[in-house]
């Protein structure tokens, strides 16, 4: 979302009434910037390989239907990791060919359905394969197969994200004594299995690591094809994570910057012998959201000014409870939605939660905010106003989508409307008051 755009829509939200007294937080989203990152990926790719190669939204980023659709309106498929995420890839109209079922924890039931639907699965562990062998044997189905593996090339900035370290819960580990050959086996006393997945990558972790990732599945691809004599493994799933730069506007790294590496470091998975799948979530969506929340108060404590908002962690959980990690950039608008200026004060962003951590930002240096002005939380595309923490029964935050005319105009479309209090009654309950009492 570049700087102009965001400033008319900031503007636009609050003359329009998206942001008001009785709803004091909201969320954008820029329609024209997600349709812009994902022909960058189609892009970055295409200039790479000629093969097939399905590009699967990671659903857990923002799973909102109207998003999903624009996706698949965009030319993208879905990953999705349980029912209700494969519920809302189908009511956003994705075809099963272009879905992707991965978790760690897939049930029979879940199986059962994803297979009856045809959709691809990537198991997970040597008793999932087990289960899927017990289910195909009892209903057959078209569903693409594939294992995923742990190529244990190390972890991240952030250990809760890495997904490749020596001891992570995904996938086969590929290094541990044994497994190597097991899964060859595995692969040549089953041809349905064609497919294999890892993901090394996600926030903190650097492109060159996540193309070791890359490298080690694609070697045992050639090595399982080797010892079936034919092309065994026909599609490589090379999952998602690209990093976000979370300090600018600017979008590093860029999906053409990756896409290169993995062509240099990777060579013969892009030579066309391999369709692809990736599964890119952040990286496609989180610089284009913006959650907007009205300032109730301006105080202070120990000489310090604080904003006291509507967005904390209900929006901002991973925020909140990890600053450090995930630091958010805050712009400052004033109670008309125009661009507050002036002198730089140091100041806390509070949210509205009953414990003192909860904060957007500590000390940020911004113009000096006052009650009725509005801040806005950048770069929150992804995870931020989708992933809602229920403290304090605080609602689910209207999402709105934007797109901008020539002439400087904002239409917005509904994305989510604000969750009700009559909403958050019957979801904690309400029709249950009695079934406790004697």
């Amino acid at each position: 979302m570049t700087v102009d755009r965001r400033n008319l829509a900031v503007r636009a939200a609050v003359e329009q009434g998206l942001l008001t007294e009785e709803q004091p937080v909201t969320a954008l989203l820029d329609v024209a910037g997600i349709r812009s990152s994902v022909a960058e990926l189609h892009a970055a790719f295409a200039a790479v390989t000629d093969a097939p190669v399905l590009h699967a939204f990671a659903v857990k980023a923002a799973p909102l239907v109207p998003v999903l659709a624009l996706l698949r309106a965009e030319g993208m498929g879905a990953e999705v990791a349980s029912p209700g995420e494969l519920a809302l890839a189908r009511a956003a109209g994705l075809p099963p060919d272009r879905i992707v079922v991965d978790s760690p924890a897939k049930t029979a039931a879940e199986l059962r359905e994803a297979l009856g639907l045809g959709v691809a699965v990537n198991a997970d562990n040597w008793q999932e394969i087990a289960r899927i062998d017990a289910l195909l044997a009892a209903a057959p189905s078209a569903s693409p197969l594939g294992l995923r593996v742990n190529p244990q090339v190390g972890g991240g900035s952030i250990g809760a994200l890495s997904t490749a370290t020596p001891t992570s819960k995904f996938g086969v580990a590929l290094c541990d004594e044994g497994a190597r050959d097991q899964v060859v086996r595995a692969f040549l006393d089953r041809p349905r299995l064609t497919r294999l997945h890892t993901h090394s990558g996600s926030q903190g972790m650097p492109l060159t690591r996540m193309a070791q990732g890359v490298l080690a599945v694609y070697d045992l691809a050639e090595e399982i094809n080797a010892a079936a004599g034919r092309q065994q493994i026909d599609t490589v799933d090379i999952g998602g994570g690209l990093p976000v730069n979370f300090g600018s506007d600017d979008h590093t790294p860029a999906f053409a910057e990756y896409a290169g590496l993995l062509k240099e470091r990777v060579p013969g998975l892009f030579d066309g012998r391999y369709g692809l799948v990736t599964e890119f979530g952040r990286s496609l969506v989180a610089k284009h959201g913006t959650v907007l929340a009205r300032v109730e108060y301006a105080k202070s404590a120990g000489s310090r000014p604080i904003a006291v908002t509507h967005a904390g962690v209900q929006v901002a959980t991973r925020t909140v409870y990890d600053p450090l990690s995930w630091p958010l950039r805050i712009a400052a608008y004033d109670a008309k939605g125009r661009p507050r200026t002036g002198p730089a004060v140091e100041q806390d962003i509070a949210g509205p939660a009953c414990f003192a951590g909860d904060l957007l930002a500590e000390r940020r240096p911004l113009p000096r905010l006052d009650a009725g002005d509005v801040v806005a939380a950048l770069d929150t595309g992804a995870y931020y106003f989708s992933s809602h923490y229920g403290y304090n029964s605080l609602p689910r935050t209207a999402v709105h989508g934007f797109t901008t005319a020539p002439g400087g105009g904002v239409r917005f479309a509904t994305v989510r409307a604000a969750q009700s209090v009559e909403e958050i009654v019957a979801e904690s309950g309400g029709a249950e008051r009695d079934a406790l009492l004697d």
